[in-house]
């Protein structure tokens, strides 16, 4: 394989013409006084003059410093570097007659066609159009809905375990009332994360649908609403849509249904908040258009690369807010309407670190093929870079949510996936080392990995937090060993561009260390459990059921817990500190699921797993384990 860059320096380099960090003479004297020396084509060797320690080392065992110095020759690779080639065209078409041979290079054939087309002043027009219409497209997308109307893909009426309070006064009303909403698109690939226990059963890693089998498509009142829209046919999974919901209070027997690619679950007793669907759309402006923007966005950059070619700063600038304010207004918004505050609040860093990665990298990179290679750059840089700027939508589908031991571990696959993606990384980096290598500056990148394997190791180490690598810490990680003028270079640049925007844009800069809690979601707390004295072989069938009663015993820990809180078909009924309830109040013919959990001063603990009390009178324990 062949590493290719310019066999002059200036081309490539812009300002710079001995180091690929040095355009001041500053650090250059000082690699002299680390012992390095430089090369006129921008590599670097290392002196031949040995340190006084070498000579000690040399002289106490000459084979281990043979075997070291074989070692740190490999590792500087060769001395003089013949650096690396200029990139020949890849799109090139070589055609012979006779004796005469003719080449076609497709990248010279546009860039002579498109010459005049790259006037500054028609792409400061153009520029200005581009705004106007984005602007005008974002409100098409987000302002043309009542705020309050938008809701999640995990919106529901009804909150898990007792977020509802007691008898679920905290989510009344019940019924009579009817709620216009509008989902964003992809809801149906949105799943729970973590167990939710729904009557006997538990749903993970699906949507959260209760429901919908029968005549009229009737949901319980904790499904996700717009999954469960999509499962009844009202309104698209791709491009979202609108629709009214009407709450209808106590339903019994909500029965499992599968329509649209969505599987719902049945649960076979009541619930006190229930809801339909309208069939009228309440407002006119309900489908997302964020794929006809990704079109316009993929054409406006392959434009900007191909046919206006603007300085490669310029384009590289181009790149990061398209990319940028793509995520935030159409992709992936951080809440509906978009958060412009927030937005411009991480703006203004993420344009820092850009910079950063434009004077470490891009620099290097992107003008050999922005300036020569124009079709062939938009290749190697746009289809990674918008692979990576979809991150939610092209990688949703991998068993790897959060590098999280918890989570790799308890999603199906995630280990296999890890191992995949980790191996095809070490030969990524592996083979850019090899790159590196033959420029001379791989000991100078391997000092600042290790320095920054050490930091990361303490970090890991801080007591009471979890070290958290964000995808935008990955890019920011190994964007600088992307200098390096290869094609395989472009194509890393614009997948680690993309993923820092996705991930700035997404979700802000999030803290490389969190707590547990800020970890957890809706996973159980890890809390004692308390247990419940009725079970299979104590409660009596033969009495009737508005006379029987169950108990229950405190966790068997010292966790100053001072009460109880008792679900009886999801719904809290109890909450205080007795040590029993009454059944007369429920109702006889239908089967009946109890989870208790233990209190402390107003906060609740985990729930055990679903007790379950049939019609014929057969009880089943609770299985071991929190909920």
């Amino acid at each position: 394989m062949e590493y290719d860059e310019p066999s002059s320096a200036a081309p490539l380099l812009g300002d710079r013409e001995r180091s690929p960090f040095d355009d001041s003479g500053t650090e250059s004297d000082e690699l002299f006084e680390l012992g390095y020396s430089e090369h006129p084509n921008g590599t670097r060797a290392q002196t031949s003059e040995p340190f006084a320690l070498d000579v000690w080392i040399a002289s106490r065992y000459p084979a281990l410093a043979s075997r070291c110095r074989r070692v740190l020759d490999y590792l500087r690779g060769p001395i003089p570097s013949p650096g690396l080639t200029e990139p020949t065209p890849f799109l090139q078409l070589t055609r012979t007659t006779g004796r005469n041979t003719h080449h076609f290079s497709l990248d010279s054939y546009v860039i002579h066609r498109t010459r005049f087309l790259t006037s500054t002043w028609l792409f400061a027009a153009l520029a200005a159009i581009y705004i106007l219409g984005i602007t005008l497209l974002s409100r098409a997308q987000s302002y043309q809905v009542p705020p309050e109307a938008f809701i999640s893909c995990t919106s529901t009426f009804w909150y898990a375990n007792n977020g509802c309070g007691l008898d679920g006064q905290d989510c009344q009303p019940f019924d009579a009332t009817t709620f216009d909403f509008r989902c964003p698109a992809d809801c149906g690939r949105v799943f729970l994360h973590n167990p939710r226990t729904v009557g006997g059963q538990q749903l993970v890693y699906k949507p959260l649908i209760v429901g919908g089998g029968d005549e009229e498509h009737t949901y319980r009142g904790d499904s996700f609403i717009c999954a469960a829209a999509i499962q009844a046919g009202l309104i698209g999974d791709k491009r979202g849509g609108c629709g009214t919901a009407r709450l209808v209070g106590t339903f019994a027997n909500f029965l499992p249904h599968v329509a649209h690619g969505l599987e719902s679950i049945g649960f076979p007793t009541t619930f006190p908040l229930s809801f339909r669907f309208e069939e009228s759309a309440p407002f006119q402006q309900c489908s997302d258009i964020g794929t006809e923007v990704l079109i316009l966005n993929a054409i406006v950059t392959a434009l900007l690369f191909i046919v206006l070619r603007p300085d490669p700063v310029v384009l590289f600038w181009c790149l990061v807010c398209i990319g940028y304010w793509h995520v935030t207004l159409f992709s992936q918004p951080r809440s509906q309407p978009p958060d412009l505050a927030g937005a411009f609040g991480t703006f203004l860093p993420a344009l820092f670190i850009c910079y950063a990665f434009w004077r470490l990298a891009f620099r290097f990179v992107l003008p050999v093929f922005a300036v020569k290679l124009p079709v062939e750059g938009a290749l190697w840089y746009l289809g990674p870079y918008w692979i990576t700027v979809l991150y939610n939508s092209t990688f949703d589908r991998l068993p790897i949510d959060r590098l999280l031991v918890s989570d790799i571990t308890a999603r199906p696959g995630g280990m296999a996936a890890l191992l995949v993606i980790s191996v095809l990384l070490v030969g990524i980096i592996g083979n850019q080392m090899r790159v590196i290598r033959r420029t001379g500056w791989l000991p100078y990148y391997l000092a600042w990995h290790a320095a920054g394997l050490l930091v990361t190791v303490g970090l890991a180490l801080v007591p009471g937090l979890t070290l958290r690598i964000h995808h935008y810490i990955i890019a920011m990680m190994l964007v600088p060993g992307t200098a390096f003028p290869t094609r395989l270079s472009a194509v890393y640049q614009g997948l680690l561009l993309g993923m820092f925007l996705n991930g700035a844009a997404a979700w802000g800069f999030d803290s490389i260390l969190q707590t547990a809690e800020q970890l957890r979601r809706d996973a159980p707390l890890g809390s004692e459990l308390p247990a419940f004295l009725t079970n299979s072989t104590t409660f009596n069938a033969s009495i009737p059921l508005h006379e029987q009663a169950i108990t229950w015993a405190a966790p068997e820990g010292d966790g100053g817990w001072d009460g109880f809180a008792l679900l009886i078909d999801d719904v809290e009924r109890y909450v205080g500190g007795a040590f029993s309830y009454s059944l007369s109040a429920l109702e006889v013919g239908l089967p009946h699921f109890f989870r208790l959990a233990a209190t402390k001063a107003g906060r609740t603990g985990d729930f055990t797993k679903a007790a379950t009390l049939w019609p014929n009178g057969t009880w089943v324990d609770s299985p071991p384990g929190p909920s």
